[in-house]
């Protein structure tokens, strides 16, 4: 092939240069400056005589005259402005090709709402790079390789413009003038020209290069042995025959080294797994394994083998890779590299390799070669420029760069200033970083690529069009050449932020998918259209992640985190909804885990109104009743176990989050009784000495001491003190200890008076083991048996001796208030019942409202008492204030006896008095105790349920910390939680939870849950439309567009328009000719 062939792609390379005069004034300082800086260096054609039709023998540059693009451009936004969205104006335009055209329909395989947006931005796009014949080549070449498998023709062209012209011709009317016409149809000639003649020439190379790089990584991960690669290299040796002789010998003299290498030193070792490592490898075998520089080529050749069909990401990858190798202290030969990349293809793809990929790959290695050579040498200066510039400006044009930055940027693009709502210190810290930015690149550019894309999704959040970057880039170019005259900081300035605007705009269209879009409508209609054009297989990737290079964001936690949260329930709901077709099911509860396994921590914190939503997607429940019972799947395999097999942190999150309605759920409810079983008998283990302790001290207190005090029964007494002594006080100090050690070193404690207080004294089996353990200690320092221990004057282990009659009383107070902790403490043992542990919290619970109750009591006896006192009476048992309290307190229980009521019949007024009291207290306070347990109960038992099960989980979070690792995984295992669960009879669903039977009454459900689908099973297909997937406001929207086209339709009556050039020859005519004489044809001329 000729050289003028080989160089057509990397034309954008002879366009990149930047202008090196030092003009001064007049630069461009678009982002995509660098496409016309260099206009002169190929012949603009000015003939558009020819493009009058569509023309695919070549594919050269023209030029467009400024107002035909203008009132072209004009026509286009003014078609945009009558339709209520870009996706509807697609929509129409695709609608009137496929009625003019039926058979056109089986060229467009995406989803109709993403190819309308992508064709008007396209149209957009080069509407208004029409007068830039660079640019507007770089532009069509950059479609058409994107359109290398549609088969594009001539008849199919002219039948899709006339369309297009028609439909504006109808919609437009009067405003669709001559100019615009005749701008439009060369514009839609020349691209489909372009697409013609770009799959006929490039297509093969472009596909050959993808598809061998593919299969050399492929192939590179499963060579085992040297010997395979040894075979391969010589097989493709023989198929090399056609290769020039100066670059076989190039090549064949390195191959000669690696297969002697080989033989000797590594024969039936392990080789390369990856293309990157068997580049290392030869690179050693070629003597070649010092230059360090290759590895920095090496990172960025998988994006540039990637990216040969795109050419505006070819550059940016090139100018990145001139940048990474600025850095570089040394010197590099770049063919060098190109000898050890062919010997490694050849490597790894010795059976497919021939004459064709050694010619493709060449070819790409010298459009990479002129791209790097034409910035090599630049980032040096301009780094240096620029960085001594910046550091050098005075505090005032810093403040001025600030300040000017926005303000001129506004100028340039009013509409900016909708989505620039921050305050204006907030603009100038945006300001300051885009500045450091601009530095910041030519230091640390692989790191600046990484940031810079993130910035770029970042602003796919903020829906803010990509159109505005370039005026940002214009307007801060304009302000820093107002302060400075260093024409090099300035081209330095405007180099580095056409690159970064580059980035961005990248970053922000592969980040713009439809689903991003609709978010920011925050409408779950528009939401779920925006999801029903994804393909099922890719269907919840789309909505859980969008990655730009290493950077990612997350539909879904955008959604969030942007407030938008009707379209971020739309998204759980779809993730969360089983579908099928005859081969698979599709649920994504384990790619919405496994891209956010915190998503119920995340939920918890930010968004509780979405929980519900996400537990109940976590449940299947059959619509079919057998035997009385249904079937109910709960998928709750995530909150059992993380990602690595461990417990999930999902029960502890809940613990934390204390609330008594959310443990309810009922998958919850589900994952915590599992997790309770598997962990219940250790709990149980765990108490057995606490009980045992129990039995002990009963029987040593409250059992032996009732019995005939015999030798036999002394001994038994002090057997278990003892064991109480001895055992029982270690285990309650060593259970303190640690429990104090865990709060201090993780910071665990409060301050009461500027007491410490560790958190676990605020629980009461904290603090009722600590007010145990004292007690127990002063019950040893007391007790009688063993101050009896030396008075031998009574039996052995007696208890009346004078020295333990001394101690026996304030010892029975101890210890009958220790009993009292023991069974307090026991009431832990209530979680392995839920009514009983709910009806102890209950009693808990209303214990305030009894406390306000002998509040109003106290308060009624004390004035009742002091009230009967100052009576004059002769009762005696009213004598004074402690008589008066004690006998107005036994008649209000019901102790008073009724015989000394006969004294009170002489005291009248005493009488009166008791029996008013008597009434109030009885049937008022009383009734009123009872009123309030009532009510507390009813309103408390539900809530108590929930903090019954609260107490068992954080019981069952403490055990599962201590549990043992191979235990855990018998459980584990014994759950099956990789089994693929049934739906119906014989109808095998998906995996990762477990099935139940509940009773058919429980939960009646009269509509399957599970999405069911007929037609194509490719993961490629969205899955089909069904009638109610948007709700009634579909229905009319599609109502309305029924009426507004049969409107149109009749309007255009007989209106008709001839096809390819009829009507506007004549003007396509004078159009060429006032363009290529360099004169601006009016409209009368026309």
């Amino acid at each position: 092939m000729d050289d003028e062939e080989t160089d057509d792609l990397i034309d954008t390379a002879e366009e990149s240069e930047i202008q090196e005069e030092e003009d001064g004034a007049g630069r461009d300082v678009d982002t995509q400056s660098e496409a016309v800086d260099d206009e002169n260096a190929m012949p603009v054609i000015g003939d558009l005589d020819k493009y009058l039709q569509v023309y695919e023998q070549t594919f050269e540059k023209i030029q467009i005259p400024t107002d035909v693009q203008q009132e072209s451009l004009q026509a286009l936004q003014d078609f945009l402005a009558t339709q209520t969205s870009r996706e509807a104006a697609g929509d129409v335009i695709f609608s009137a090709i496929f009625e003019a055209a039926p058979s056109l329909q089986g060229l467009f395989k995406g989803p109709r709402s993403i190819m309308s947006q992508k064709f008007v931005a396209a149209l957009l796009s080069l509407a208004t790079v029409g007068p830039k014949p660079g640019m507007l080549k770089t532009q069509v070449e950059t479609i058409g390789f994107q359109h290398l498998d549609v088969d594009v023709t001539v008849a199919r062209a002219d039948v899709f413009r006339d369309a297009i012209l028609e439909l504006f011709d109808q919609e437009l009317g009067p405003k669709f003038t001559t100019k615009a016409r005749f701008g439009l149809q060369i514009l839609l000639n020349y691209a489909s020209g372009a697409l013609i003649f770009i799959r006929r020439e490039y297509a093969s190379r472009i596909r050959i290069i993808q598809n061998s790089w593919q299969l050399a990584n492929k192939k590179a991960a499963g060579i085992t042995d040297v010997q395979e690669a040894l075979t391969g290299t010589k097989k493709g040796q023989e198929k090399r025959s056609s290769i020039s002789r100066e670059q076989t010998e190039e090549d064949s003299e390195g191959e000669l080294d690696l297969d002697l290498d080989m033989t000797k030193n590594t024969d039936g070792m392990m080789v390369p797994n990856s293309f990157n490592d068997m580049f290392l490898f030869n690179a050693a075998v070629m003597g070649l394994s010092n230059n360090e520089w290759m590895n920095l080529i090496l990172d960025q050749l998988d994006a540039i083998a990637n990216n040969v069909a795109n050419p505006y990401r070819l550059q940016e990858e090139c100018e990145v890779l001139a940048l990474v190798l600025s850095r570089y202290h040394g010197s590099f030969v770049l063919s060098e590299f190109k000898a050890v990349v062919l010997a490694s293809l050849r490597s790894l793809v010795p059976t497919e390799w021939t004459s064709e990929h050694e010619v493709a790959w060449n070819w790409l290695w010298q459009n990479v070669e002129r791209l790097l050579k034409s910035v090599l040498g630049k980032p040096q200066v301009y780094e240096k420029a620029l960085t001594g510039v910046l550091s050098g400006l005075p505090d005032d044009q810093v403040a001025f760069l600030r300040q000017e930055f926005f303000l001129n940027f506004f100028k340039v693009a009013p509409t900016g200033q909708d989505f620039f709502k921050q305050s204006l210190t907030r603009l100038y810290y945006i300001a300051d970083k885009i500045i450091e930015m601009t530095t910041d690149i030519y230091t640390q550019p692989r790191a600046m690529v990484e940031d810079i894309s993130g910035l770029g999704l970042r602003h796919v959040g903020y829906a803010i069009p990509a159109e505005l970057f370039p005026p940002f880039v214009t307007s801060a170019v304009e302000i820093f050449s107002q302060v400075t005259t260093d024409d090099t900081a300035i081209t330095a300035f405007q180099w580095s932020m056409s690159l970064v605007c580059k980035i961005l705009v990248r970053a922000t269209s592969e980040g713009s998918t439809v689903v991003m879009k609709a978010i920011s409508t925050n409408d779950e209609v528009s939401m779920k259209k925006a999801m029903a054009t994804s393909a099922r297989g890719k269907r919840a990737q789309e909505l859980l992640n969008i990655s730009v290079g290493t950077q990612s964001i997350s539909p879904f936690y955008w959604s969030i985190q942007s407030g938008n949260l009707n379209s971020a329930k739309a998204i759980l709901e779809d993730l969360l909804t089983i579908r099928a077709d005859r081969d698979v099911y599709y649920y994504a509860c384990d790619d919405l885990f496994t891209r956010h396994p915190d998503v119920v921590k995340y939920l918890m914190t930010d968004v509780p109104l979405l929980l519900d939503t996400l537990f109940n997607g976590l449940v299947w429940r059959s619509r079919w009743i057998n035997k009385g019972y249904r079937r109910v799947n709960y998928y709750v395999k995530h909150l059992v176990q993380d990602l690595e097999g461990q417990p999930s942190e999902t029960l502890s999150w809940l613990a934390d989050y204390r609330d008594p309605k959310l443990i309810s759920h009922e998958t919850i409810v589900t994952m915590s009784d599992i997790l309770w079983d598997g962990v219940k008998y250790q709990f149980l283990r765990r108490r057995l000495f606490f009980i045992l302790s129990l039995c002990l001290f009963l029987a040593s207190q409250s059992v032996l001491t009732v019995l005939e005090p015999s030798q036999n029964i002394r001994n038994a007494l002090f057997v278990c003190r003892t064991l109480i002594y001895v055992l029982g006080l270690p285990q309650l100090l060593y259970v303190q200890l640690k429990s104090l050690c865990e709060d201090c070193r993780n910071g665990d404690v409060d301050r009461i008076l500027r007491v410490p207080v560790p958190q676990y004294l605020w629980q009461w089996q904290g603090l009722g083991s600590l007010i145990l353990l004292w007690l127990l200690i002063m019950m040893c320092t007391l007790e009688p048996m063993y101050w009896c221990l030396g008075d031998l004057s009574y039996p052995l282990f007696s208890v009346n001796c004078p020295a333990g009659l001394e101690w026996k009383r304030v010892y029975s107070t101890f210890s009958c208030v220790a009993m009292m902790i023991y069974w307090s403490l026991c009431l832990l043992l209530s979680v392995f019942h839920m009514r009983l542990s709910a009806f102890i919290l209950v009693c808990k619970r209303v214990m305030s409202e009894v406390g306000l109750f002998l509040l109003a009591l106290a308060f009624i006896l004390l004035a009742s008492t002091t009230s009967v006192v100052a009576l004059d009476h002769t009762v005696e048992d009213f004598g004074d204030m402690g008589a008066g309290t004690m006998t107005l307190l036994e008649m209000a229980l019901s102790l008073y006896p009724t015989s000394k009521l006969d004294e009170l019949r002489h005291e009248e007024v005493l009488l009166v008095f008791v029996i008013g009291f008597c009434i109030f207290v009885t049937l008022f306070l009383f009734s009123m105790l009872i009123a309030q347990l009532n009510q507390a109960y009813q309103h408390g038992f539900e809530d108590m349920l929930g903090y019954a099960r609260l107490n068992r989980v954080q019981i069952t979070v403490a055990e599962l910390e201590v549990m043992p690792q191979k235990r855990w995984l018998t459980f584990l295992e014994s759950l099956a939680l990789g089994q693929h669960l049934e739906f119906n009879e014989g109808d095998v669903g998906v995996s990762g939870g477990v099935q139940v039977l509940e009773l058919g009454s429980l939960h009646p459900t009269a509509t399957e849950s599970i999405r069911r689908y007929g037609g194509s099973t490719a993961p490629s297909m969205p899955w089909p439309e069904e009638p109610g997937d948007y709700g009634s406001e579909d229905k009319f929207e599609k109502l309305e567009k029924l009426i507004i086209r049969t409107t149109k339709s009749l309007a255009k009556g007989n209106r008709k328009h001839g096809g390819g050039a009829s009507g506007v020859s004549g003007v396509g005519s004078s159009m060429a000719q006032s363009a290529s004489s360099g004169g601006d044809s009016s409209n009368e001329s026309v």
